[in-house]
């Protein structure tokens, strides 16, 4: 089987990263298609697919040209923040990606990556402080969330356990941030609950699941930022402080 047919159950990852990379489904699925799309239109480089000693594992090597095929792509983030800090730091904690692998994705080298993800760990700690409402009927797990968000500086000001209760929650509060799980206490959705609120709200919605993989088709208007249960904590970081940052480089920029 050929390096780009084994692509295939990689592109689930990769919409994850590109969406939460550009803070949009819309976007990073544009992308994504764009890297896929120059793999049937034109020849693929060696050097995006090989190291210099050695063919790429094929999810390194599709991240590879991903990010050879989106530099055009806008990362946001504090104006001194390095290029390429925010990628280092999710292709680490979001994907797993170790420095080394990160740094023949980016085309540098370790060191520049770790400097790239200690940069970005601090200017999500200096995110301005925002209100979080979490939606989530495990209670140990919404517990946890608080703890994390807290950590970051941020409030909790809100928690719900199901649909009903996190549209009321989310009226009464006004959150700049919604932590919500996919299935809920009474049955209820809690993709449709962010949905509801998203109609009075412009807020980012981290979603937490077990099942990441069923919203990264990319054949419907699927979720911007995923978290896989279980979790670490460093990867709820970094996804909050992305889906933050993506907002206020939004508003200012409106």
């Amino acid at each position: 089987m050929s390096i780009r047919a084994d692509f295939a159950p990689h592109l689930p990852h990769l919409r994850r990263y590109a969406r939460a990379l550009t803070g949009s489904q819309r976007s990073g699925d544009a992308y994504v298609r764009q890297a896929l799309e120059s793999l049937l239109t034109a020849p693929v480089n060696d050097d995006q697919l090989s190291s210099k000693s050695a063919v790429l594992p094929p999810k390194l090597a599709l991240f590879r040209l991903f990010c050879t095929v989106a530099q055009s792509a806008e990362v946001v983030g504090p104006d001194d923040m390095p290029a390429g800090a925010m990628q280092a730091l999710l292709l680490m904690e979001i994907e797993g990606f170790s420095d080394s692998e990160i740094a023949l994705i980016l085309g540098t080298t370790p060191h520049d990556v770790a400097v790239r993800v200690n940069r970005a760990k601090a200017a999500i700690f200096e995110t301005i402080r925002s209100r979080v409402l979490i939606i989530e009927d495990e209670p140990m797990i919404a517990m946890h969330l608080e703890q994390i968000v807290e950590d970051m500086g941020h409030d909790v000001s809100a928690m719900a356990m199901t649909h009903a209760d996190a549209l009321a929650r989310a009226h009464e509060v006004r959150p700049e941030l919604v932590l919500a799980d996919i299935q809920l206490a009474d049955g209820s959705s809690g993709l449709e609950a962010a949905q509801e609120i998203l109609l009075s709200f412009d807020v980012p919605v981290v979603f937490i699941t077990a099942f990441p993989e069923r919203l990264l088709t990319g054949e419907r208007p699927e979720p911007t930022f995923l978290v896989t249960k279980p979790f670490k904590i460093e990867t709820v970081m970094a996804t909050i402080g992305q889906a933050l940052l993506t907002r206020s480089f939004t508003t200012v920029n409106q």
